[in-house]
C-alpha cells in the first residue's frame, strides 16, 4: 500500500488526438496504461441511528454481500431494480461511502485502492451540483483551474476546456447558465472530463432525461471509453439504442450479483438458463423483469381487491428469485472464469487491504484555491433590496435626543434581523461543497474563507454602508470625524457578529427550520431587552446578566456611545450653563449616557467592539469545525 503522506496518481492512457474534434489522428494501438478496477469479496454494512436525541438506537443494515468483479476500460453498466443496490455498489467502488462499513478488497491494476482515490477519479452524482448562477464555461473553468496541475499553461487549459465543450455539444451554449436538467447534466460530466482522470463514475446519468439526450450522453461516454478510459455507471432502465453500447453489464438486486460479464452475452446466459425471450422485447427490460420475479405478469394475474396479498406475494417472490439468480450465477461457468482471472490480481493483497480511504489531496496551493473560490462565489453573490423599504421610516425621524436613540435602535434591529438570512450561506451549497471538496477541488479552509469574503462580507458591507449614509445625510446625527468612522465600523461589526450566530447553528444541518427558529427567537428576546434599557434607563433588575450574552446590546451601546458623547442638545446654553435647564431635560450626551448606565470612557466604546469580535471569532470557529465534521458524516 502506498503511503498516505504522498498523493497517489493512477497512470492515464495517453490522449489520442483524433478523439477530440479537429485534432490530428494517431494509432490507438500504441496507447498504454489502462486502469483496471477489480473488487474481491466485498460486502458493505451501514450503521444507522434512529430515535430521539440521547436515546438513539443503532442498527446495522447489510447493503452488499460478497460481490466480486472486474471493470476494464470501456462502458461498464450497473443495472438493477429500485432497491438502491446499484447505487450502493457504484458508491462503494468510487470510495463515496464510509470505509468503516466495507470488507473485502478493491484494487486498481492489482494494487490496493489509494487513500486519495476520490481525488484522482471522476464522479458525477445523480443530483447535479453545478452552480447554475454562472455559465457553463465558467463552471468548467473552475473545475479545470483547481483540478489540473499548476504546471499546465493557461493556453493548454483553455484548449482542454474547448475540447470538452465540443465533445459534449456545449460549445454553442458555453455562455449560457445551466438552468435546464439536460444542460446541468452535460455540465456536470464536462467538469469531470476536463480533469482527465482514468476512471469515471456516474450515478444514474440518464435519470430525468429524454431519450434523445440519454442516447447522446451514452454515446459521448462510449467515445471517451474507446480512448482507454474506464467508465462505470449505474442505470435503471436502458433502451436498446443505449444497451447496445455497453461493454460490461452487472446486474444487482438485494445487495447480490445476478450477473457480471460481457453485456452482449447476458441475453444468451439467461436464455440458456431456461428463461424465454421474446424477440420484440428489449434485453434490458427482459433482465429487470426476471430479477423482479415477473412483476408485470403477477399484477396481470391477480384479481382486484387483493392489493395487500398481491404485494406480499410480490415481495416474497422477489426474494426467492434474487436468491435463486444469485446462486445460479455463483455456480455458473461465467463466475468460475471470472474468479480465475480475479484471484491472481488479488495475490498477496488478500490480507493487506488498506482501511484508510479518506485522504483528500489537492494539486493546487491554498492561495490559488482561495482566489478561484472567491472569484467563482462572487459571481453567485446577490444582495436583496428589501432594506430600501426602511428608508421611508427613517425620513420622518426628527434629530432630537429620544428619537435619535430610537433611530439607532431601528438600525440595530435591522442589522440583527437581516443577519438571520446569513445562515443559508453554507446550507444552499452544501451538496456542491461536499462533492467538490471530496473530489479534490479544494480544502475546507479556502472554501470557508472564500464564502465569507466573497458573499458574507459584501452582503453585509453594502447594507451597512447604505444605512450609514442614510443616517448621516437625513437623520442629523453627529458628523464629526470620530463619528464618521466609528458609526460605520460599529454597524459592520454588529452585522458580522450577528451573522456568525446563524452560520454556526445552520452549518451542517439538513433541516434548517429549527435552527432558524431558535436564532430568530434569540434575536427577538435580545432586542426586547435592549429596548427596555432604552426607555427604562437600565435592564430589568435581576436580568442584568443577559447583557453579556446579548449581541444587539453590544452594538446598540457602542452606537449610543459614538453618537451622544460630546453632544450638547440645549444650544441656547453653553456648556457651563446647562445646569440651569429645567428638571427632566437632557441637555448633554454625557447625561443621556449616564442615565443609560453606559461607560463614557474610550474603553466604554471599544469594549463593545472587543466583545463583538470575540463572539464572531468563536461562532465562525465553530462553523468551520462543523464543516470539517460534515464531510465525515456525509460521503459523496
Amino acid at each position: 500500500m502506498s503511503s498516505n503522506d504522498d498523493p497517489v496518481a493512477i497512470p492515464m492512457i495517453e490522449r489520442n488526438p483524433s478523439d477530440f474534434p479537429g485534432m490530428d489522428t494517431s494509432d490507438p494501438d500504441t496507447l498504454t496504461g489502462e486502469a483496471v478496477l477489480s473488487f474481491h469479496n466485498i460486502s458493505y454494512r451501514e450503521t444507522v441511528q434512529s430515535g430521539f436525541p440521547f436515546r438513539k438506537k443503532t442498527y446495522v443494515i447489510g447493503r452488499l454481500y460478497n460481490i466480486n468483479g472486474i471493470m476494464r476500460p470501456g462502458l461498464n453498466a450497473i443495472m438493477g431494480p429500485e432497491d438502491g443496490s446499484r447505487s450502493w455498489l457504484l458508491d462503494v467502488l468510487a470510495a463515496r461511502k464510509d470505509p468503516r462499513g466495507l470488507s473485502g478488497d478493491i484494487l486498481i491494476n492489482g494494487k490496493p485502492r489509494p487513500a486519495n482515490f476520490k481525488c484522482i477519479s471522476g464522479y458525477v452524482p445523480q443530483k447535479d451540483v453545478v452552480m447554475y448562477t454562472v455559465t457553463v464555461r465558467e463552471n468548467i473553468e473552475f473545475s479545470a483551474a483547481l483540478r489540473l496541475p499548476m504546471t499546465i499553461t493557461r493556453d493548454e487549459r483553455k484548449r482542454r476546456i474547448d475540447e470538452v465543450l465540443e465533445l459534449l455539444h456545449l460549445d454553442k451554449v458555453a455562455n449560457v447558465k445551466p438552468r435546464s436538467k439536460e444542460l446541468r447534466k452535460r455540465t456536470s460530466i464536462a467538469m469531470e472530463l476536463v480533469a482527465e482522470h482514468p476512471i469515471l463514475f456516474l450515478d444514474d446519468p440518464t435519470t430525468g432525461l429524454d431519450l434523445s439526450t440519454m442516447t447522446d450522453i451514452i454515446s459521448v461516454l462510449r467515445r471517451i471509453s474507446m480512448r482507454g478510459q474506464t467508465v462505470i455507471f449505474s442505470i435503471n432502465q436502458a433502451q436498446y439504442s443505449i444497451f447496445r453500447f455497453f461493454d460490461s453489464l452487472t446486474l444487482v438486486a438485494s445487495g447480490k450479483v445476478m450477473y457480471h460479464g460481457p453485456a452482449q452475452e447476458a441475453l444468451e446466459y439467461f436464455k440458456s438458463a431456461g428463461y424465454e425471450y421474446d424477440s420484440h422485447n428489449n434485453p434490458a427490460d427482459f433482465f429487470l423483469d426476471i430479477i423482479n420475479g415477473g412483476f408485470s405478469a403477477l399484477l396481470d394475474t391477480e384479481e382486484e381487491g387483493h392489493d395487500a396479498d398481491k404485494y406480499t406475494e410480490l415481495s416474497e417472490r422477489r426474494h426467492q428469485v434474487t436468491e435463486k439468480l444469485a446462486n445460479m450465477y455463483a455456480q455458473s461457468s461465467l463466475y468460475r472464469e471470472m474468479r480465475t482471472e480475479l484471484d491472481p490480481l488479488l495475490g498477496e493483497q488478500r490480507t493487506g487491504r488498506s482501511s484508510s480511504l479518506e485522504e483528500i489531496t489537492c494539486v493546487t496551493p491554498f492561495w490559488h484555491q482561495l482566489r478561484w473560490n472567491m472569484s467563482h462565489l462572487f459571481k453567485n453573490y446577490y444582495v436583496g433590496t428589501i432594506f430600501i423599504l426602511m428608508l421611508n421610516l427613517l425620513l420622518f425621524l426628527p434629530p432630537f435626543c429620544p428619537c435619535r436613540a430610537g433611530l439607532l435602535f431601528v438600525v440595530t434591529i435591522f442589522q440583527t434581523i437581516t443577519s438571520v438570512s446569513a445562515g443559508e450561506l453554507f446550507v444552499i451549497d452544501e451538496d456542491r461543497f461536499l462533492h467538490e471538496h471530496t473530489s479534490g477541488y479544494y480544502r475546507v479552509s479556502p472554501y470557508f474563507l472564500g464564502k465569507l469574503l466573497a458573499e458574507l462580507v459584501p452582503r453585509r458591507l453594502l447594507t451597512s454602508t447604505v444605512f450609514t449614509v442614510i443616517v448621516f445625510s437625513i437623520a442629523g446625527v453627529n458628523t464629526d470625524v470620530k463619528s464618521i468612522f466609528a458609526m460605520p465600523l460599529t454597524i459592520m461589526m454588529l452585522a458580522y457578529s450577528a451573522s456568525s450566530l446563524p452560520l454556526c447553528f445552520k452549518a451542517g444541518e439538513n433541516a434548517v427550520a429549527v435552527p432558524t427558529l431558535l436564532v430568530t427567537i434569540y434575536f427577538v428576546f435580545m432586542l426586547f431587552f435592549s429596548g427596555l434599557s432604552l426607555y427604562s434607563g437600565s435592564l430589568v433588575p435581576g436580568l442584568s446578566w443577559i447583557q453579556y450574552f446579548n449581541i444587539p446590546h453590544y452594538g446598540f451601546t457602542a452606537l449610543q456611545h459614538s453618537e451622544f458623547l460630546g453632544q450638547n442638545f440645549c444650544t441656547e446654553h453653553n456648556t457651563a450653563e446647562v445646569s440651569r435647564c429645567q428638571n427632566y431635560v437632557i441637555c448633554t450626551g454625557e447625561e443621556f449616557l449616564m442615565i443609560q448606565g453606559i461607560d463614557r470612557s474610550s474603553w466604554g466604546f471599544w469594549k463593545n467592539h472587543v466583545a463583538l469580535v470575540c463572539i464572531m471569532i468563536i461562532f465562525l470557529s465553530i462553523t468551520y469545525v462543523r464543516l470539517l465534521a460534515l464531510k465525515k458524516k456525509r460521503h459523496f
